[in-house]
């Protein structure tokens, strides 16, 4: 049993980052005192907001040994998302601070975002409309306008690096479009239509190489200069995992000089970006970024934000679920 589900006080609850999550986020079903902000900006505007919270609520709001030093009250944490880098979770739990996030929930938007971001970079989307947008296509002198090299899916092959439930989820969606799935995992794999190679193999093999893993001291900057180099230059990239898993200037450096053929992102190493990130101005029609929405459905929100009060309602009954701390 947790301090939490013997206390005889009402919780109070704080969420920092509300507007994090465009979904219905039911009360908790005992009794709470709950606030809201739209966001919280800043280690002094955190540490106010949870003056007195029993729970917080943090989506994207970092919440270090610092912070919590100050809050003698804080029980648990509700991350409302999977990754809790945000998160000093060694101090969490020299404290007895519960964290639970959330898990499951974006078994079909990451790997849907993910399979578009393949079949835009491969289907070349982004060169062909910019050159409709441009008046090439009607100045042609045919019916179709040619320019950009056009490859299929069906028959390539797709390399994952880390096979959790969303990589898992890709190799299902890859397997029915005809690709060839290799892993690269921490764990063995036992599994029928996946074969499991060296890191080096999956850097050379890949086709498309589609990044699914959290971001730790071990994995940042696991994709670099000599990792990109090792690729074949038709090759395509794609993170819709963590942006800290990638050197940013060596990536946009090797999209310029043509080391590797393309990329997707939809996750930086700093969000939102500040002006000068080496991504974020790369003009080019070979590279796609979308501003970490990925997990972003409506559908996916929702079963999230439902999630994210289940854990809640578990912490209170002393029977804490999805527990990382």
């Amino acid at each position: 049993m947790t301090a939490a589900s013997t206390s005889p006080h009402p919780h109070r609850i704080v969420f920092l980052d509300r507007d994090s999550l465009i979904a219905t986020v039911r009360p908790p079903a005992f009794a709470h005192s709950w606030e809201e902000h739209a966001h919280t900006r800043g280690s002094e505007q955190t540490v106010a907001r949870l003056q007195g919270a029993t729970i917080a609520i943090t989506n994207k709001v970092p919440l270090r040994a610092a912070e919590l030093a100050q809050l003698p009250d804080l029980q648990m944490i509700a991350v409302a998302a999977t990754g809790t880098d945000i998160l000093d979770l060694a101090a969490c739990r020299e404290r007895g601070i519960v964290v639970a996030n959330i898990r499951d929930y974006a078994r079909a938007t990451v790997p849907e975002h993910t399979l578009a971001l393949m079949l835009a970079l491969r289907r070349q989307l982004v060169a062909y409309r910019a050159d409709v947008e441009a008046g090439l296509w009607q100045a042609s002198d045919r019916f179709c306008l040619f320019g950009h090299p056009i490859r299929d899916l069906a028959g390539s092959c797709l390399g994952l690096l880390g096979y959790g439930a969303l990589g898992k989820s890709v190799a299902q969606l890859g397997r029915a479009f005809g690709m060839q799935v290799i892993v690269h995992n921490r764990s063995p794999i036992n599994e029928d239509g996946v074969k499991e190679v060296g890191f080096d193999e999956l850097l050379a093999s890949s086709d498309v190489l589609s990044l699914h893993l959290p971001l730790t001291d071990k994995t940042r900057n696991i994709i670099g200069a000599k990792e990109l180099a090792r690729m074949q230059p038709t090759s395509l990239l794609i993170n819709t995992a963590r942006g800290g898993l990638v050197d940013e200037a060596a990536l946009a450096e090797a999209l310029t000089n043509g080391v590797i053929a393309g990329a997707g992102f939809d996750v930086l190493s700093k969000e939102p970006p500040p002006p000068d990130n080496p991504l974020l101005n790369l003009r080019l029609p070979n590279f796609i970024l979308t501003p970490h929405t990925a997990w972003a459905s409506g559908e996916a929100m929702q079963k999230l934000a439902d999630i994210l009060i289940g854990n809640v309602e578990a912490f209170e009954r002393g029977a804490p679920t999805n527990v990382v701390a």
